[in-house]
This record gives structure tokens, C-alpha cells and sequence, in this order.
């Protein structure tokens, strides 16, 4: 498919059509592998695996961003963060200002708390995000829970079984859960309520210290992706989430 040099630019949230159209004028950009300079925002490519470069970043088009970051603690994940820095401040501007839909930006699979680490999702792909946010797909969310209390093996018992929350007299489950050591099980849920770890621990009597989430779905956090980094997910990475592969 071939596209505009400046609505190149634009599509990947490098500014506005009248910054990317100066950005391509004033030499800042150059086009393909090795880097060819291009100063003629009307001049059209392939955007197929195009590889590009804006004043010295490198770049690859994307028509949809779909993103792993592993969350560190103190932060939230709001655009408009209350009392700690938002997790969008760990992107790149240009997946920040993508202009895709009516929101801009690429946007969190669900939400962490603040003291929360591991495992987020992120995309601007609207059906992306239903699809593994929506309660009807069962998505499996896995959790290495750091308990403050030694784990008793009726906890464990109780929470495969379901404990009732406060907000909801139907019994909420664990799809799986295995002590780990003493004091932390790994717990894998398949439905997002607000809390709903630190409140299924305090329905059986104990309480999180530290919460992690390892994994969502078929993609696991990578040894690798430190907190506060990112990665692009693989095709198949997202076709495996959506059932497409």
C-alpha cells in the first residue's frame, strides 16, 4: 500500500500534517534501509515493512500498535494520573500522539494499581483492546501474589472454590491457584474486578504484600523487559491473543 511521506509521519504520531510536512522539508527525515533522505512530503511508499527515521529515531510503520510494558511500581495507569506519574510517560512521544480513532494514543489492556508490577498491554486496535478486556472471552490473567500471612492450604482450597466480595453476592473463583514457598501463591483469574486480588485475599483471611502479574493470555513477561521497558508484540504474539492465529 502505498502512502504519503508526510501522512507516514502523521499515522504514527509524529506531530500534526504541518510538523511532519516541516520535519520532511528541513532534511529530518530519511526513508528506508540504508536511510535515503527525502525532502518531498508528497512523495509516496510502500508501507509495507517500511522502515524510516525522524531527526536520528529510528522507526518502523505499524498500522496498529500493539505493545507489552512491564509496569513498574508508583505509577497509574490514567492519562490523567491523580498522585503518581502516569505509565504513558514511559512511551515514546510518537505512540503517545498516534492519531488513531477517537481517542489519540495507544491505551492500556486494563488496569494495574500503582503498586501494582508486570505484565500491560497496550494498543490503539479499538477490537484489540474489547477483545481482551471483554468478561465473555474469558481471557486468563496470571498473578504472583506476595501474601503477608503464611498460606494456609484451605486458602488455597477457598479461593478455588470462590469467596464472595462485598459488591457481589455471586461467588467469585480462581480459574487456578498453587501455593509458592510459604507466603505467595500464583493465582490466575479470568474475570477483572476492581481489587479483585487483594480482595479475594482478604476474603480468606490473608493479605497482599506485592502483587505481579506474569501473564495475559498466551504472552508472558519476559525476563528481559525490565520495569519501566517496552516491546513491540509479534504478529504472532497478536494473533495468538485474539484466537487468529
Amino acid at each position: 500500500m502505498g502512502m504519503q511521506l508526510q501522512e507516514i509521519l502523521y499515522s504514527q504520531g509524529f506531530g500534526t500534517r504541518r510538523v511532519c510536512m516541516g520535519l520532511i522539508q528541513q532534511g529530518r527525515v530519511k526513508v528506508g534501509l540504508p536511510g535515503q533522505l527525502c525532502t518531498d512530503p508528497y512523495a509516496v511508499w510502500d508501507v509495507t515493512d517500511l522502515h524510516f527515521e525522524v531527526m536520528g529515531e529510528s522507526w518502523t510503520y505499524q498500522a496498529h500498535a500493539y505493545l507489552m510494558l512491564h509496569k513498574p511500581t508508583g505509577y497509574e495507569c490514567s492519562q490523567k494520573p491523580s498522585a503518581w506519574p502516569s505509565i504513558y510517560t514511559l512511551l515514546p512521544a510518537p505512540l503517545r500522539q498516534r492519531p488513531q480513532g477517537a481517542a489519540s494514543g495507544v491505551q492500556a489492556v486494563g488496569r494495574l494499581d500503582q503498586d501494582t508490577t508486570g505484565l500491560l498491554l497496550l494498543s490503539d486496535d479499538g477490537r484489540f483492546i474489547h477483545r481482551l478486556s471483554s468478561p465473555r472471552h474469558h481471557v486468563p490473567k496470571v498473578y504472583v501474589v506476595t501474601c503477608r500471612h503464611a498460606v494456609a492450604p484451605d486458602q488455597v482450597q477457598r479461593l478455588l472454590d470462590g469467596v464472595v466480595l462485598d459488591d457481589d453476592p455471586k461467588p467469585v473463583k480462581a480459574a487456578a491457584c498453587e501455593a509458592l514457598g510459604s507466603h505467595a501463591v500464583r493465582l490466575t483469574l479470568t474475570e477483572g474486578k476492581y481489587h479483585q486480588v487483594k480482595r479475594m485475599l482478604a476474603a480468606v483471611g490473608n493479605r497482599v504484600e506485592a502483587l505481579h502479574r506474569s501473564r495475559i493470555g498466551s504472552i508472558s513477561l519476559p525476563d528481559d523487559v525490565l520495569p519501566g521497558q517496552w516491546r513491540w508484540l509479534s504478529p504472532q504474539q497478536v494473533s495468538a491473543l485474539t484466537g487468529k492465529g
